[in-house]
């Protein structure tokens, strides 16, 4: 079986075995031969010696040129599948790369008529470590969550019938894993034929496979099988959802059997899939040899976690389970999001391209600056209207709520860029909200959503992780300013963050604190013995936006210009913020934070609010769910190296490398006319 990631990084590099091929899937798919290599296999072509290894594709019909050439040479068989959680798209559709393979050198797991690595792992391995387990409940959960599945070409909202129906799960003809798994075209016949005597009265859902819907690949069943109780669904939607309404699960071999058992079902299976016989289904033809009794955690950990070989395409190697299901995440998040298209609406030119390549990769983004133009194309087509957040005003929420169009606000992420937006640096992150926006406190936001789903599930090992490299490299939202600080006073230090004046967060979330001069001030009433640091919002020491504070010595010890933020809190003891997104880089580091404005990260009861954060904001997360909700469930992040989309712990490895393309000088010539502009309008007021 393939060693995992990790053992091979405790053994060092091995020398490749040679692995030599007959198809030419392993010649043209660079993706497979990539993962080959990275597992130690020299794909070759030729001749093997008896030592060597010869890589079929499972049991394919191509497969059987390497048999022939191991039987003439004594070689081996090594025995390739796509692994469990494959792509958006069936491999036929398209031909989209897998995120991962299972490298077999005794079978195949779909075989019964031989042990396969898998099987042999099932049976002998002790399955009994804390952690393993652990992970494996931690991933089945997440999968569960996320609705992630083999393929992924679905809407986890998309509507499932009605609960209480029997699932009858199709497969596609001539399946190596139907003929190799003891069973056959006719088991399909007698699979039904058992769910209708079974359950009589019951409503029967015939689920089609994906490749079956598209056309690719003829199923089983067909609408000669309906009756007045028997439906043929064709929907894609979500195999954890329609699981979740079923009374009964029926299958021959299909994975999504294997998912049923992780959704709590005892499945009915007729064929002899690699998961059958462990006593979590209900074998209607056992594999004898199979004895052994797991629980679903054990039969999750061998067959997701020490099996496969996944890969990590961002950065070019084999990766665990779990890094595994954040790109898988993040790139069916994006197909789900965009591939309707959208119609884009108050983008300014410079914003156009980042935009296009971030939410316009499945159908291209239709930019309009007419609002009334904007919302009747969008209706027209279908599709919602993206708009910045700061350009949505009231016309434009009773416009599109009139035209039945669904409006998103879009606007920079937390983790952003090197460089500052104001100079046109494009980001790395965006935030798409359709309930609100999550500066703005005066209506609810999809983030505070998010984060009351944050704070009632368990722990959040991924947002723990992510802060301790967040703490540990002193990546913040831009990325600036030098990390040498000058001497600080000796005393109690509070840093006071200065903003943008008239940023949307300082206009709809504050009151009567609403300037960095009257931020200051009060500090300083609060706090007469205190040593107060200000450091200036760098868009305001750029000279491009409006925020300057003529006299802050008056209540400040120092004020701190062109310094990174992220050293800065390291040496402070509290933060002074009104909506600053700085205090949230300061909660996740452990300084305390006294809110003067409503952040999003106020009433959370994480900061000492003194302004009025939302009553609606009545969950308690812990600091790790508010990071999983600000930094992880919120975002999109996408990778400007590789050209899509990615997690966040790609643009965090991006932003503490420097590994980023450098704006073009275009946009640096049109962020000094900005600057020049709001100069001059400064001076004219």
């Amino acid at each position: 079986m393939a060693p995992a990631p990790d053992l091979l990084k405790a053994a060092g590099a091995p020398a490749p075995r040679r692995l030599f091929v007959f198809s030419g899937g392993f010649v043209f798919q660079k993706r497979v031969r990539r993962i080959l290599d990275l597992a130690g296999w020299d794909v070759r072509l030729g001749v093997p010696r008896a030592e060597d290894r010869i890589g079929v594709w499972g049991r394919s019909p191509y497969a059987a040129r390497g048999e022939a050439m191991a039987e003439r040479t004594g070689a081996a068989l090594v025995r390739v599948e796509d692994a469990f959680l494959r792509s958006i798209h069936p491999g036929r559709a398209g031909g989209e790369p897998p995120v991962g393979l299972l490298i077999d050198q005794h079978g195949v797991h779909f075989d019964s008529g031989r042990p396969s690595d898998l099987e042999i792992l099932l049976a002998t391995h002790p399955l009994d470590d804390a952690a393993l387990l652990a992970r494996a409940r931690t991933a089945m959960e997440r999968l569960k969550r996320e609705h992630l599945s083999k393929y992924n070409a679905f809407d986890p909202q998309a509507e499932v019938p009605e609960p209480g129906y029997v699932l009858v799960i199709d497969q596609t003809r001539g399946d190596a894993s139907i003929a190799h798994g003891n069973a056959s075209a006719a088991t399909f016949r007698e699979m039904l034929a058992f769910a209708q005597i079974e359950h009589p009265g019951a409503r029967i859902l015939i689920k089609s496979h994906p490749e079956t819907t598209s056309g690719a690949r003829p199923g089983h069943f067909g609408p000669d099988d309906e009756d007045e109780r028997t439906r043929l669904f064709t929907e894609a939607v979500s195999p954890w959802a329609l699981l979740e309404g079923a009374i009964a699960v029926y299958t021959v071999s299909s994975g999504m059997g294997f998912e049923a058992i992780f959704a709590g079902h005892k499945p009915r299976v007729f064929g002899q899939p690699f998961y059958g016989g462990w006593g979590l289904t209900a074998d209607e033809a056992p594999c004898p040899r199979r004895e052994r009794k797991l629980t679903r955690a054990q039969l999750f950990a061998a067959a997701m976690i020490l099996y496969p070989s996944w890969y990590d395409p961002w950065r070019d190697r084999l990766c665990s389970l779990e890094e595994a299901i954040d790109g898988l995440s993040a790139r069916s998040r994006a197909w789900r999001e965009d591939r309707a298209g959208a119609v884009a609406y108050g983008m300014r030119l410079w914003k156009r391209k980042p935009l296009q390549r971030f939410f316009g990769s499945e159908k291209p983004l239709i930019f309009n600056d007419d609002s009334s133009a904007a919302t009747q194309k969008a209706k027209s087509l279908g599709v919602p209207l993206l708009a910045w957040a700061s350009k949505v005003d009231g016309a434009l929420e009773a416009a599109t709520a009139r035209a039945h169009v669904p409006l998103v606000r879009v606007e920079d992420g937390f983790l952003r860029s090197r460089g500052l937006g104001a100079e046109l640096v494009p980001p790395l992150s965006l935030v798409r909200d359709d309930l609100g926006i999550y500066y703005d406190p005066t209506m609810p936001s999809r983030l505070e959503r998010l984060i009351a789903r944050a704070a009632a599930q368990g722990d959040h090992p991924r947002a723990s992780a992510l802060m301790t490299r967040l703490k540990a490299n002193g990546v913040s939202k831009y990325n600036l300013g030098s990390a040498e600080l000058p001497d600080l006073p000796a005393g109690r230090r509070i840093l006071v963050p200065g903003q943008v004046e008239d940023d949307a967060s300082i206009r709809f979330g504050t009151g009567e604190i609403s300037t960095n001069a009257s931020l200051l001030r009060a500090t300083r009433k609060a706090n007469p013995d205190a040593v107060i640091l200000y450091k200036p919002h760098p868009d305001v020491e750029a000279g491009l936006r409006v925020g300057q504070v003529d006299n802050a010595e008056q209540w400040a010890d120092l004020t701190l210009s062109g310094t990174d933020p992220a050293a800065l809190i390291a040496r402070v003891d509290a933060v002074w913020t009104m909506t600053s997104g700085l205090g949230f880089e300061a909660l996740l580091r452990g300084v305390p934070v006294t809110t003067l404005g409503a952040p999003f990260y106020a009433g959370w009861g994480l900061t000492t609010d003194m302004g009025n954060p939302p009553e609606r904001r009545e969950a308690r997360p812990t600091l790790e769910a508010l990071v999983q909700a600000v930094l992880i469930d919120y975002p999109r992040y996408f990778d400007p190296v590789t050209g899509t989309p990615c997690p966040v712990e790609v643009v965090l490895e991006r932003l503490e490398t420097g590994n980023l393309p450098h704006p073009g000088l275009g946009n640096r010539l049109l962020s000094k006319v900005q600057g020049w502009l709001v100069s001059q309008a400064h001076l004219w007021r």
